[in-house]
């Protein structure tokens, strides 16, 4: 299995993620943009999610809600702004426990000798909203997040 790549370097609002997969670009972008898909990979093991709403199209919005065993619910919402098939996403993410705190990301699929390489660039409106996400557990989220996405990859792609 890949190893993800986190990078949030110091003094700066930015974070970039990157991750290959034994898949195509097409493939990547289908599991990355069908909610019914997104639902079965998107966040941490031990909590359920719920795709409220997923337009993936320019000016289409997004809302999805983590809950835990607890009943605690973790809401994030954003808007899509570009959208290349099998290439590119570019969207807005704001976790609704934060309102106002919204970042920029751009997601890409690019082809490799392996598969593909995703790649997503988030920037935020401030070095210490980006400090807030590396400290609140992001990196255990994402990597359960895209280790459930290789097995949902290598299901759907039969590699």
């Amino acid at each position: 299995m890949s190893e993800t790549t986190i990078n949030a370097p110091a003094n700066t609002p930015f974070i970039e993620v990157l991750r290959e997969f034994a898949a195509t670009p097409a493939q990547l972008f289908k599991v990355s943009t069908d909610p019914d898909l997104v639902a079965q990979w998107l966040g941490p093991n031990e909590l359920e999610m719920e795709v409220v709403e997923y337009d993936v199209r320019p000016g289409g919005r997004y809302r999805y809600i983590h809950r835990d065993a607890d009943g605690g619910e973790y809401a994030f919402r954003g808007v899509f702004h570009a959208i290349v098939p099998g290439e590119m996403v570019i969207q807005t993410f704001e976790y609704e426990g934060f309102p106002g705190e919204v970042s920029l990301e751009k997601a890409t699929y690019t082809a490799t000798e392996n598969g593909v390489q995703l790649r997503v660039w988030s920037v935020f409106p401030s070095i210490e909203a980006r400090d807030g996400m590396v400290a609140s557990g992001m990196e255990r989220g994402l990597n359960d997040g895209l280790d459930k996405l290789t097995a949902l990859l290598a299901k759907e792609t039969g590699r």
